[in-house]
Order: C-alpha cells, then structure tokens, then sequence
C-alpha cells in the first residue's frame, strides 16, 4: 500500500504523536510547579527535584533509545512488504532492555550520595534528592518497557494508542502530585517532595499495564521470547548502540548545564530547572512532527519511495515552524504569569525571567533539529546522529559553556551554550539529508 504524503496523513501521526510525546515533560513540569510551591523548603525541594530529574532523564534517554530503533526496522519491513519476517524482534528487544535496566538501577542505588554531590548538591538539597531518587528509581524499568512499546506502535504507523497511554498517566500523575504532596484534610498526610516522587512511580506502573495490554490486544506482536534470535537483533543492537553513545553526549550537555546552575546558588538551580522544564516541554511539542517524520520516513524509505521523502521532510518542516511560531508567541504574550506557575520566590523569578526569552526565541532552531533527527531515526542514520551529537557537545556546547562561565555571564553563558549546540544539531541534518537526497530526486 503506497504511503500517502499530505496535510491529513503527517497530522494524523503528528498531532498524538505530540500529545504523547508531551507527557513525559507534563510530568516533570506538573512535578516543578508543585513542588516549587510547597510550604516547607519549596527552594530547596525545587532543586532537588530539578537535580534528580535531571539524572532520570538522562537514564532513561540513554536506555530508552531502543525505542527508535524498534521502530526504524518495523517501520521500513513494512513498507517494503516484509512485516511477517520482523514479529520475533520486539520481545527480545525488550527482554534485553528491561535486564540492562534492572542492573542500572541496581548499580546506583549504592552511590545516590556520590551521584548528586558531583551534580553539586550538597546539605538540605542532597538529602531531598537522595530521598526523591530512592523513590522514583523504581519507575526506571516501567519507563523503558513503556517506550518499547511505543516503538512497536509507532513503527506500525499508530501513534494513538501511545497517545493514550500517555494520557492517562498525565492525568493521573497530575491528580495524584495534589493528593500526596499536599496532602487531603483528615484522610492523606502530606507528603511533599516525596509526595510527588510517588505520584510518578504509581502513574508509571499504570502506564507500564496499560501498555502491555494494548500490545498483547490491539497488535500481533507477540511478548513471548522465541529463538533462534532474530536476524536484525545485531542490527538493532548497534543501532542502539550509537543512539546510547549520542544520548550520552546529548546528556552531558544537559548534566553541564545543571551543575553550572547549580554551582551559581539555590535560585539559579530553581530558575534554571523552571526553564529547563518549559524547554523539554515545547521539544517534545514540537518532536511530534519528527515521530512523523520518523514513522513515515521509515516506511517511505523502506518502499524506496525518495520522492515522497522528500516531500515529506519539506512538510513536516514546514507544519513544525508554524507550531514552533504559536509557542513563541504564547510564551511572550504570557511571560510574567507563566513564572508564577512555578514558584512564589521573589528572586527565583527574577533569575528566570532574566533568561526565558533565550528559550523562546530559541524554538525554531529547536525545530529543525527535532524534525530532522526524527527524520534520520526513521531511515536508521543512528551512526550519523551520534555523531553529530558528538561535535555539538564538546565542540559547540562545552567550549561555549566554559568561555561564557570565564568571562562571568551566568545563566545566560549556560543558555547560549544550549543555543549554539542546538544550532549545530539542526544544521549538519539539513545539510547531511539535502546531500544524501537531492542527487536520488535527480536521478528518478
């Protein structure tokens, strides 16, 4: 069946695509926002929550890559026809992910103390980060088998049942944050920042169920280990692999960020965790037009259709700057208040805003990097992102980092470094796809 490149068929991918790929950050933000405003320490327990998302993040970005993978193979056997020969895969992808996962976390738990201190945490902020880690680490393995999953349905070319999924573990860790960080009157004690760490492990075991039951309902794809292994194992191994090492540098970048905010003092930790947030958040906002350009990519790619990737590439660019436009419209139409979403403290607030409009005029930069990276995970390029992530961090983000710390700019020296790592992302995938495409286009 010839995959169709239009309005209709990128945004009937896209659009839950989006509001799937948005509830991750809608965790951490709803999590940022609550725990900023706690009655008790708020400063200090906005920190620890920023720090230990952080270092989640990073663990689960790093393990969760074979989610793209998984879906980069299905999606191109099944636009070349051969969808049968790949149903043996995706079990025993999981089966490997979930077991390098349990042996991370297990790892650890030993040296949460020494993790956080290199992070610069230290005193009352270390002790609510080792007590919120302890805590939200067990989610850890739910994350992963959820994200799996997700490939599976993405490279099936259906974004709706993540879609779901995702739906209903926002809600419920939103409604549950209120319940056990607050606390009800007479029936739950509040919690706090422990609360919150609950309200993400519960809402990622819901998460994790659902999941397997759409899988084992609404798919063939069977969860049953079969042998002998499957022919595209290795591949999607070193697939894996190169995404592991580009979700590496990708965090480094991250980590770096965190840690000089971190060194400046309490309220520029909490600024800096408040805009991170907003930042993830319109990323995997506007990511959902690279899951289309993912999903359909493979597929376009798999049938040898270049005509249509083409198109498709020039669309999804295109659909993607007018939303990356609206968010930055929103975002300085309503600049004082979303401040106060987060937190209360004066000289938070001061310091974030000091800095927000770096992150907002940074969105359409932002945009070509997401588009095109979804893009390559789609044709299997997982050796070419990893080396792209390679050059901007430790040739663009880290140099900039350390010249702008030098010379005494603060937060805004850490938010220019993420600018310029992101514009070098962005760039080498344009150029890289017009190189590789252009002459195919040329000669069909």
């Amino acid at each position: 069946m010839k995959t169709v490149v239009n309005f209709k068929t990128i945004n009937k991918l896209a659009i839950p695509a989006t509001i799937a790929g948005i509830a991750e950050p809608i965790l951490s933000i709803t999590d940022t926002a609550i725990v900023g405003n706690i009655p008790v320490d708020g400063v200090e327990s906005l920190a620890a929550a920023g720090i230990v998302g952080s270092f989640l993040s990073m663990l689960i970005w790093i393990l969760g890559q074979t989610r793209s993978a998984i879906s980069a193979i299905i999606s191109q056997y099944l636009g070349a026809g051969k969808l049968e020969e790949v149903k043996t895969l995706p079990a025993q992808a999981i089966f490997l992910n979930i077991v390098l996962s349990i042996i991370i976390l297990l790892s650890t738990i030993f040296i949460v103390d020494e993790i956080f201190q290199l992070m610069n945490a230290s005193g009352k902020i270390l002790n609510y980060c080792i007590s919120y880690y302890s805590i939200r680490v067990w989610g850890f393995p739910l994350t992963l088998f959820v994200f799996a999953v997700m490939g599976i349905f993405r490279g099936l070319q259906n974004t709706y049942y993540p879609m779901l999924i995702a739906i209903v573990g926002a809600v419920l860790n939103i409604g549950l944050d209120f319940m056990l960080v607050y606390g009800i009157d007479g029936i739950v004690e509040a919690m706090y920042l422990e609360g919150a760490a609950w309200a993400s492990l519960i809402a990622q075991g819901i998460m994790a169920i659902m999941a397997f039951v759409l899988l084992l309902t609404k798919t063939d794809i069977s969860l049953k280990i079969r042998f002998p292994l499957h022919k595209e194992l290795n591949r999607l191994i070193f697939m894996s692999l190169n995404l592991f090492v580009r979700a590496i540098a990708l965090n480094v970048a991250l980590i770096l960020a965190v840690r000089e905010a971190t060194a400046l003092g309490d309220n520029y930790i909490g600024a800096h965790t408040i805009a991170i947030n907003l930042w993830l958040f319109s990323a995997f906002f506007i990511d959902g037009y690279g899951a289309a350009g993912n999903i359909m990519g493979g597929r376009l790619f798999g049938a040898g259709n270049y005509d249509g990737l083409w198109l498709l590439a020039k669309k999804i660019m295109k659909y993607g700057f007018i939303v990356s436009i609206l968010l930055m419209l929103l975002g300085f139409a309503f600049y004082t208040p979303i401040g106060h979403i987060f937190s209360n403290e004066t000289a938070v607030l001061q310091t974030f805003y000091s800095i927000f409009f770096i992150v907002i005029i940074g969105l359409p930069i932002n945009t070509m990097a997401f588009v095109f990276d979804g893009v390559f995970k789609g044709l299997g390029e997982m050796k070419y992102l990893r080396n792209v992530l390679l050059a901007a961090t430790f040739l663009g983000f880290v140099p900039t980092l350390f010249l702008t710390k030098y010379a005494h700019w603060g937060l805004y020296g850490i938010w220019i470094a993420l600018t310029v790592w992101m514009v070098i992302r962005g760039g080498a995938l344009v150029w890289k796809f017009r190189r590789k495409f252009r002459p195919l286009l040329q000669n069909t």
